[in-house]
């Protein structure tokens, strides 16, 4: 278990720190089984034993916005939010926020995060939530636009860097640009070492299907 959770837990009494611990181990071990209503059931367990620590309620805000419940997602990790100060999971809940249908909302979480986030990957999330706003208010132009930022070429291979590329030829995709699409795709890909993404797979179908459509032609031309 996460030392940060362990030690929030210490300010229980030990029996019931214990207790506790287990339905979380028991809620992880759920998550990594894909089995997400049995998490659930595991979380709200701790946190009716626990309601009080941070890290309870982080765990029943993230199993609840895996399930897609948004509202009592975006709930707890307000709550999260108070208890800790932390802004850890500020893009978790402005993406709560679109999920509710409240992009502007979305968007002034994300700006907020974004004024004072340092760390390359937790931007990324921000700026892809940002975007992802964009779109739900009819503006794709602008999502490209928010994409346009220095971490979407300077970070090093990896997921972050792929995901925003990935999210970047989608959205330029959807706005028409399929030329700039197919390129940012290919980039993606080569910066996907981790396989976070399917551009690779979407690639190889454009390739197969490139490829029947010669084979086709060729065939209708003899």
């Amino acid at each position: 278990m996460d030392p940060r959770v362990l030690n929030e837990l210490r300010t229980l009494p030990e029996g019931l720190a214990e207790v506790v611990a287990k339905y979380l181990v028991a809620a992880d071990n759920a998550l990594e089984a894909e089995d997400i209503e049995g998490a659930r059931e595991f979380v709200k367990a701790a946190k009716s034993r626990a309601g009080r620590v941070a890290a309870v309620r982080e765990a029943v805000g993230i199993t609840a916005y895996l399930a897609g419940d948004y509202a009592e997602a975006a709930a707890e990790l307000r709550a999260v939010r108070r208890m800790s100060g932390s802004n850890e999971y500020l893009a978790m809940l402005a993406d709560c926020e679109r999920g509710l249908g409240r992009p502007q909302k979305a968007l002034e979480l994300a700006k907020e995060g974004l004024a004072t986030e340092k760390d390359p990957a937790a931007r990324v999330e921000l700026l892809l939530v940002a975007a992802g706003a964009r779109v739900d208010l009819g503006q794709v132009d602008a999502a490209v636009v928010v994409l346009q930022v220095p971490e979407l070429t300077k970070l090093p291979k990896g997921t972050p860097r792929a995901r925003l590329q990935y999210a970047y030829a989608d959205f330029l995709e959807q706005a028409g640009r399929s030329h700039e699409a197919q390129e940012w795709l290919i980039r993606a890909a080569e910066s996907d070492i981790e396989g976070a993404t399917d551009a690779a797979e979407l690639l190889a179908d454009d390739d197969e299907i490139e490829f029947l459509a010669d084979e086709s032609q060729s065939e209708a031309e003899a």
